[in-house]
């Protein structure tokens, strides 16, 4: 039950939706039951016939009280009888089983409405809750996830608190109150006859739990399988041009069919428990039914009951109607359980926490004027160490060079600056300031990124290059994209800057997306740029043109890049050997080669690697 309070806490304000959903349901409740109550007095007067107007001496001449509903009734339609005959009264009960069937369909409508908007607020509550806490998340906890599995809890989980948590909701206030509305009524047409016919349902209950026992299990299971589906799905999109170069299509099916095989069997299996506990509930409400009118029309035949006939028919009618709220709570009963599934699954990613936050003291760092420190830093992935006691100054204004062999650890030194990561010890200064003492978000201001790989979105030219920038003009993109050299293929697409490029921008070429990326890094002035294997995957021509845009970005910008290609290095003012972790060497390119060690060797083989 902890899980579904905390559920609901995402429809708060819920007095906004909760006063007007009670209202509305006990009207809609009062007003379904006496449909079924005024059944008692048209079939007396229907019975009746002429003779009604004979019995009116037995007329009581005490009103009854307003809590006997039927006997009220009862008391103005003899009332009617009397002074304008059966077929006045026959009109007049008519009318008020009309004005009731009015008023009780226009409240149920009012209560669906309102439980609709709850519905609705709570779905956007919690989606909105889920997706913000992941963005507010630090990259490492996206290196150990699954994709598929993030996306199916944010898309599908959500859903399916959205219709069984939520839903249960209307089930717990409305169909109690009916079922305690429609027992009272029976209760007061005869108790000993509604004792009788109740012995059956600990029967039922017991049967239902039975039935929906491992539901939970199961739900958990199904979830976590098609989260297993998502990331299939997701790989292959992503990956269908390697699938097919190697000829593993055949795989890529295998693989994804046998888990849609799992969850189908595992869905099956649960909407067979869903299935069983409603037809099973309503054998026991039939047989409940079958016993009452055996029982009673015996009575009724013996003349040993108080019941009348016209009384004994609404009595049946109104039992058969108590099993639909009775079926209702057995149906919500099994789907709680997957709802409370769902509800932990996404519980669990809202409840996880961001590694890197902004210390309580943290201030904002608005410029940068002196320099970048590394002290004494080291960095290890679980139990294997990727930096060890880096120490390097970056002035101001100056390039910085990273180079080394595969696994150095030069894209996890970039990673500390912006604080994407952490480092084990040691500290990183801007300006003499410890970067964790400032807020991440001012420092990450400071600073443009460009990646080896081109992360682009299924947007236009403009919008990716304007990225985070809503204020942006069109004058400031075009200069951001002729500083990238990006404006002259740009003006010739066919819709110019407004032109889609798809997703992942797969309609431009690689040296036109790393271009576009390099605009978008320009439009941010930022007076940091980490560049982080910019042009390692371009073709010679391409390489020329976003190296030239690259030289454009880094004037007057304090720069660190990694790179492989001599051409984007030996103009560096410091070049840093990274090796095993550790600062090999370092110095201008000429000082390097000039000492014959790691670096030549490395210029001799044209092995830098990221």
């Amino acid at each position: 039950m902890k899980t579904y309070f905390r559920l609901l806490s995402f429809a708060k304000p819920i007095e906004k939706f909760a006063i007007p959903y009670i209202l509305s349901t006990i009207f809609a409740v009062i007003f379904s039951t006496l449909n079924l109550a005024l059944l008692a007095p048209l079939l007396q007067t229907l019975f009746s016939g002429k003779q009604a107007t004979c019995n009116v001496a037995k007329i009581a001449t005490v009103k009854p009280s307003a809590f006997d509903i039927m006997g009220t009734f009862n008391y103005y339609v003899q009332y009617i009888i009397k002074h304008y005959g059966a077929w006045g009264a026959l009109q007049f009960v008519c009318g008020a089983i009309v004005v009731s069937a009015l008023l009780a369909n226009l409240f149920r409508y009012l209560s669906q409405r309102t439980m609709e908007n709850l519905r609705v607020h709570t779905l956007l509550n919690f989606r909105r809750a889920v997706f913000n806490n992941v963005m507010n998340l630090h990259l490492g906890f996206f290196s150990n996830e699954r994709k598929g599995d993030i996306i199916s809890k944010i898309a599908s989980d959500v859903q399916v608190v959205q219709f069984s948590v939520t839903g249960t909701l209307q089930v717990v206030f409305k169909e109690p109150l009916t079922l305690i509305v429609f027992m009272a009524m029976l209760f007061n047409m005869s108790a000993k006859l509604t004792f009788y016919s109740l012995l059956i349902i600990p029967i039922s209950a017991f049967v239902i739990s039975r039935i929906v026992k491992r539901l939970k299990a199961q739900a958990i299971a199904s979830q976590q399988s098609y989260g297993n589906m998502i990331s299939y799905l997701d790989e292959a999109l992503s990956g269908i041009k390697i699938i097919k170069a190697f000829n593993a299509t055949t795989f890529i099916k295998d693989r994804f069919n046998r888990e849609n095989t799992k969850y189908s069997s595992i869905v099956r299996s649960m909407a067979r428990r869903q299935q069983l506990a409603s037809p099973v509930s309503e054998f026991f409400g039939i047989t409940m039914v079958a016993g009452i009118v055996l029982y009673g029309g015996y009575l009724v035949l013996n003349n040993t009951s108080p019941l009348t006939a016209p009384v004994f028919i609404t009595y049946v009618a109104l039992f058969s109607q108590v099993m639909r709220p009775a079926k209702a709570i057995s149906d919500s009963f099994s789907s709680i359980h997957s709802g409370i599934a769902a509800g932990e699954r996404v519980l669990a990613l809202i409840d996880e926490k961001p590694l890197i936050v902004d210390a309580p003291d943290a201030v904002a760092i608005n410029g940068f004027n002196e320099g970048i420190e590394f002290r004494n830093v080291s960095f290890a992935y679980q139990d294997r160490e990727v930096l060890s006691g880096i120490d390097l100054k970056v002035p101001k204004g100056k390039t910085i060079a990273l180079v080394g062999p595969s696994g150095g650890g030069k894209s996890t030194l970039m990673d500390l600056i912006p604080r994407f990561i952490e480092p084990q010890s040691g500290g990183i200064l801007i300006d003499g300031k410890n970067i964790q003492a400032v807020t991440v978000d001012s420092l990450r201001a400071l600073m443009g990124i460009v990646n080896q790989e081109s992360i682009l979105f299924n947007d236009t030219i403009f919008n990716n290059i304007a990225f985070g920038k809503t204020d942006a003009t069109m004058e400031q993109v075009e200069t951001a994209a002729r500083i990238a050299n990006a404006h002259n293929f740009i003006i010739e697409a066919e819709e110019g800057y407004q032109t889609n490029i798809g997703d992942r921008g797969t309609k431009l070429s690689g040296g036109q997306r790393q271009r576009i990326c390099i605009a978008r890094a320009v439009l941010s002035n930022p007076p940091i740029m980490l560049l982080d294997e910019a042009t390692s995957a371009l073709d010679t021509e391409s390489e020329k043109l976003v190296q030239d845009a690259l030289n454009n970005l880094m004037k007057n910008r304090t720069s660190l890049i990694i790179a492989h290609r001599l051409s984007t290095i030996q103009n560096a003012d410091l070049i840093i050997v990274l090796e095993n972790g550790r600062i090999a060497e370092q110095g201008t390119h000429q000082e390097l080669i000039a000492q014959n060690g790691l670096y030549r060797k490395l210029i001799d083989m044209q092995t830098f690697q990221s």
